[in-house]
């Protein structure tokens, strides 16, 4: 049986974006304009991709590598600016799913919410192996698996702390949203604050110019194209940082006044994220005390922040970068819940009646929360053994996230030249006359970096021993079957059942007949 349409009250302008899509509003809304922002920008994590990447980004690409950093920010705030417009008039849980679905149709609705959803799962694992470059750098106590020199002894360990976290996570957003938001506000106050201090104390240690970032340290010798092919291979780094500024609109079922807060959110955060991540990168390419020692490409950040601060403010570093870790896994298994929830309330997954279920009493949706976790902890068990599985999974989750990208800005591309996009109404974030410039750029930008991350080069996935023809071509292979096998059973199973289940549906008030 439907339920009614609760009566208008303080948040009906809020609510009245949900009824365009049939939904009754369900969640809480609690979270102000800066747990928006946080939400967008502790997904984003500017500590825990520089800190997770930067060995790879220089192994791969030199010093030189930095400028990728901005290459990718300029594509991924094309993307940014039309998911801002989008968030401005469709603020609702599982941003990516129900904008591809409504600009475009329900087939690309689901293909673009079920490969963000796969994508999230994967992204939950790889942020939490993050655990592993920075812990035993604090301590050789948190090498609980051999010493470290073993074949497996990093692999394995990275997966028991990354399980720690994943536990973590999936117990705090059972707990309901407000938990979450605090202990992510907290984080991410402690990252924005320790990121300016960091820039501070590399500052004052820099004993090279900002012409350091012309270097390529020669990377380019074992490529056909030189050091393009260098290039775009340590781009991998800088495409890992900047992108699920979606969450910000992804939680406006959850958010007061949404469809002005979320836009706002979404590119402040990739705003921040790029000024601040980029100073980090480049004032610690000036400071460390060398630019040819092994370290660089193999302990990375960490190596250069216990070179340029010292043990001490070194390792104080360190934890804040933990913290940054955390919140940032918090955020994703957050943004990933949202969109299970979206998905299965129209009935578009296994079981929808029990995913889309939310508590009483925490008036979130807990079984999700769960599920997800169970997942990203089953990625990790699958590649318990694999040296390789930083790079590996940390690929296939980018790559994911930016088809799953391009499953909205094509559409809405599609939309403008036939002039059926609409924009939020008078007062909301617009792009204007910009807004087909823009989107041209972000769907090129998705294409040729999707292409480009997912191209089977064994620089990326089979980098070093064992080396075997399925390590190489993973990425390919995963993503097809993921796409491939998910849309076939959508196309012959779920999408007979799709419509929003009764019990979230809005039922419209029938106006009662009036006698003559």
């Amino acid at each position: 049986m439907t339920k009614a349409a609760p009566p208008s009250g303080t948040h009906g302008h809020d609510d009245s974006e949900l009824a365009e899509f049939g939904y009754r509003p369900e969640l809480k809304r609690t979270l102000g304009n800066f747990h928006t922002f946080a939400a967008g920008i502790s997904y984003i994590s500017i500590l825990t991709g520089t800190f997770q990447l930067f060995y790879f980004g220089y192994g791969s690409g030199g010093p030189a590598y930095w400028w990728s950093w901005p290459m990718v920010f300029v594509g991924q705030f094309a993307v940014a600016l039309c998911f801002a417009e989008l968030a401005a008039r469709h603020p609702v849980a599982g941003s990516v799913y129900n904008w591809s679905k409504r600009i475009g149709n329900a087939h690309l609705g689901w293909l673009a919410g079920w490969m963000m959803l796969v994508a999230s799962i994967v992204s939950i694992a790889a942020v939490a192996l993050a655990y592993q470059l920075t812990l035993p750098q604090i301590s050789s106590a948190f090498q609980f698996v051999g010493d470290g020199t073993g074949t497996y002894d990093v692999a394995t360990n990275a997966v028991v702390l990354a399980t720690v976290l994943i536990l973590f996570t999936t117990l705090v957003n059972a707990f309901g949203v407000k938990l979450m938001a605090r202990i992510n506000t907290a984080g991410v106050f402690i990252e924005l604050v320790a990121s300016v201090v960091l820039i501070v104390m590399l500052a004052v240690h820099i004993t090279r110019g900002p012409q350091v970032v012309l270097e390529t340290n020669g990377t380019g010798a074992g490529h056909g194209s030189g050091y393009l092919g260098a290039f775009l291979v340590a781009s991998l780094a800088s495409a890992y940082v900047m992108y699920g500024f979606d969450t910000a609109a992804s939680l406006g079922e959850e958010s007061l006044n949404p469809s002005r807060n979320a836009p706002r959110a979404i590119l402040r955060a990739i705003i921040a994220s790029f000024v601040l991540g980029g100073l980090v990168l480049l004032l610690a390419l000036m400071s460390v005390s060398g630019l040819k020692g092994d370290k660089l490409s193999t302990d990375g950040l960490q190596y250069v922040v216990l070179d340029v601060l010292g043990p001490t403010a070194g390792k104080g570093m360190l934890w804040c970068v933990l913290i940054a870790v955390t919140v940032c896994a918090l955020a994703v298994h957050t943004a990933a819940i949202r969109l299970a929830f979206a998905m299965a309330r129209d009935n578009n997954l296994p079981a929808s009646s029990v995913l889309a279920r939310v508590s009483p009493r925490f008036r979130t949706p807990v079984v999700p929360a769960v599920v997800i976790g169970v997942l990203a902890l089953a990625i990790l068990v699958v590649n318990i053994r694999q040296p390789q599985i930083f790079t590996v999974v940390t690929s296939i989750g980018i790559i994911m996230i930016y088809l799953a990208y391009l499953g909205v800005t094509a559409p809405m591309l599609v939309a403008r030249l036939r002039g059926r996009w609409t924009p939020a109404g008078e007062g909301r974030f617009s792009l204007g006359r910009w807004g087909l410039v823009v989107n041209v750029v972000a769907v090129v930008w998705g294409a040729g970096m999707t292409l480009n991350l997912i191209w089977p080069r064994p620089a990326v996935y089979n980098a070093s021993a064992p080396y075997h023809w399925y390590l190489r071509w993973g990425a390919v292979l995963f993503v097809a079957v993921i796409a491939g096998g998910g849309f076939a059973y959508y196309w012959f199973v779920q999408r007979h059942r799709t419509g929003v289940l009764a019990e979230h549906r809005l039922e419209t008030p029938v106006p009662a007949p009036t006698s003559d």
